[in-house]
């Protein structure tokens, strides 16, 4: 009986089971790098680092602004804050899933950090030598952010979201190395097929063959936090406006009168674009989009694809103002008119579109606005850089005079009309 009582209890267990054993134990789950939401997120340290590098990448865009003062340089100044603006924006949508604080996602947003900064630093030669580096700058990051959030999300629903995604940006990534590659207008239409690509990624959910479709109910993120980042942004393109103000006034070799009326103007303006956004649109909305049943569909329609509008028009006003501190006797200029006029309008449009979405109502005061820039193009022939920006002003101090004014009025009649835009 001694004999056979190992041969009976071991007969039938598996092979090499007491090594299994251990091994087994040895297996972890994935770690979890997601935010644990307990309430309203935070907008972490390393974020707000990982934006000091867009502060200088909108004042390279004004700087390319300034010295391409042409449809065409407009149009290629465009082209270049979407790609800035999209590196961002997906970078926004992964640090709302995924936690800062973890030492994984933190070293991720950092290794985005130089390929940011490489980024701006070639923007003013973007369609020049620069060319491959704006190119493949974008690429990396792009393609590089998404499979890491695709492998950090393993496990979990969002990860077939990222797969997507990584999908779309490995086809937009290799447009963009093309468009660096080539010259003329070869490589324009290249990149601007690289950020139609991602564009239409998220409109379409991302719809990859195999994979399927993301619909915006899947991309559940924390509204407070997605708008917070979102209004950061447009803060770092005001801050710009205030550095181009202050560093063109003190760059001057003589101040007269002209100059002194041109600095003070161009504070008020810039002044009546932070009211617009931030007195009570900023606050209210985040509030619409933290309480929203698909907080993702409005994230992806007002702040995604509407607020680079509204940036777009900050650099445009930043760039005019440099120019109105410099030359504000200057008669007649088309550049300058369309600048100054352009701006301001691009923010004021953009900013009615957000309304528009996010509470479904159209914003009379913008729109008359948006007129009124109209009329004044027809003074601009006949007067000089400081009138007229010293017009269009008035016109955005009108604008957040009547916001304050119907304030209690737009508050009663938007109680219980949230939207999800």
């Amino acid at each position: 009986m001694t004999r056979g009582w190992p041969r009976n209890m071991t007969r039938g267990w598996p092979r090499n089971a007491m090594r299994r054993e251990p091994r087994n134990a040895m297996r972890r789950e994935p770690r979890n790098l997601m935010r644990q939401r307990a309430g309203a997120e935070r907008v972490t340290n390393v974020e707000l680092f990982f934006d000091l590098v867009y502060v200088f990448a909108v004042t390279q865009l004004s700087h390319y602004l300034l010295n391409h003062r042409s449809p065409e340089g407009a149009l290629r100044t465009g082209l270049l804050l979407t790609m800035v603006w999209l590196v961002w924006a997906y970078t926004t949508w992964v640090t709302n899933w995924l936690d800062p604080e973890q030492i994984a996602v933190r070293l991720l947003l950092l290794s985005l950090v130089p390929a940011s900064l490489v980024m701006s630093a070639a923007l003013p030669y973007a369609f020049g030598a620069g060319g491959l580096a704006v190119g493949a700058a974008y690429a990396a990051m792009q393609i590089g952010r998404s499979a890491f959030a695709a492998v950090a999300l393993r496990g979990r629903p969002l990860q077939l979201n990222y797969q997507r995604i990584l999908a779309w940006c490995v086809v937009s990534g290799m447009l963009a190395i093309l468009g660096g590659l080539m010259a003329g207008h070869a490589r324009e239409l290249l990149w601007v097929a690289a950020v139609g690509v991602d564009l239409l990624g998220g409109a379409v959910g991302f719809y990859t063959p195999g994979l399927g479709r993301s619909s915006t109910a899947d991309w559940t993120i924390e509204g407070g936090h997605f708008a917070e980042r979102c209004q950061g942004f447009i803060l770092i393109a005001l801050g710009e406006s205030i550095v181009v103000i202050g560093a063109t006034l003190s760059g001057l070799h003589q101040i007269a009168a002209a100059q002194i009326g041109a600095f003070a103007v161009a504070l008020i303006g810039s002044m009546g674009l932070w009211w617009l956004y931030f007195d009570r649109s900023a606050d209210e909305s985040a509030q619409v989009i933290a309480a929203s049943a698909d907080p993702g569909r409005l994230g992806r329609s007002a702040y995604h694809f509407i607020h680079p509008i509204m940036v777009a028009g900050i650099i445009v006003v930043a760039a005019a103002d440099e120019i109105v501190l410099s030359h504000p006797d200057a008669v007649g200029d088309v550049g300058v008119s369309w600048m100054i006029l352009g701006g301001t309008a691009l923010f004021i449009a953009g900013h009615a579109a957000f309304k528009l979405t996010v509470w479904r109502r159209v914003s009379w005061p913008r729109v008359a606005a948006l007129a009124a820039c109209g009329l004044l193009g027809l003074l601009a022939p006949h007067v000089s850089a400081l009138i007229l920006d010293g017009c269009v002003s008035a016109v955005v101090v009108a604008v957040a005079v009547v916001d304050h004014a119907t304030a209690p009025v737009a508050r009663e009649a938007g109680q219980g009309r949230e939207k999800t835009g």
